[in-house]
């Protein structure tokens, strides 16, 4: 069983953008949940995933994450996946010891920008950068299973 343990937050400024070792352009999309959980398929470059996360909030949920092969990925985004897809880049930035996993949405939640950290604890310490603004974690708006359903675009409506 893995356990998934993340805090998300917004972006104060573009102070991070220096500081990006690498990104990676992710595509993904849901193909349903229920009041426990949701189910996701992800395509980043030449490899895709299925992903089941408990559908808890918070810092702390049930995770897990399987290889599928890539054709079946796309067939299940395009035909059975709710729309609009998550389209994002995740950039990734080292900062105190840790690594931060900034996404920056792309398509019908573009403008939105949110940072992650995973724990390997619940309550454990982590350095905060003075580019990281308000913590979301506890915002369902910003969980991306909910960003298909109401994408970032109509939140300003």
């Amino acid at each position: 069983m893995a356990l998934e343990i993340e805090h998300k937050f917004l972006l104060a400024n573009d102070d991070w953008r220096s500081l990006v070792e690498h990104s990676v352009y992710y595509k993904q999309g849901y193909l349903g949940g229920n009041a426990n959980s949701s189910l996701r398929v992800r395509i980043s470059d030449q490899q895709a995933w299925l992903n089941l996360k408990s559908a808890v909030i918070g810092a702390q949920r049930l995770e897990f994450e399987y290889e599928i092969p890539l054709d079946d990925a796309q067939t299940m985004l395009d035909a059975l996946c709710s729309k609009p897809l998550i389209e994002k880049y995740r950039h990734f930035v080292p900062y105190g010891g840790r690594l931060w996993e900034i996404d920056e949405f792309q398509g019908d939640n573009s403008g939105l920008i949110v940072a992650e950290i995973e724990l390997s604890a619940v309550g454990e310490e982590f350095a905060k950068p003075a580019w990281l603004g308000q913590e979301v974690t506890l915002d369902l708006r910003y969980y991306n299973n909910n960003l298909t359903q109401h994408p970032y675009k109509d939140w300003h409506k």
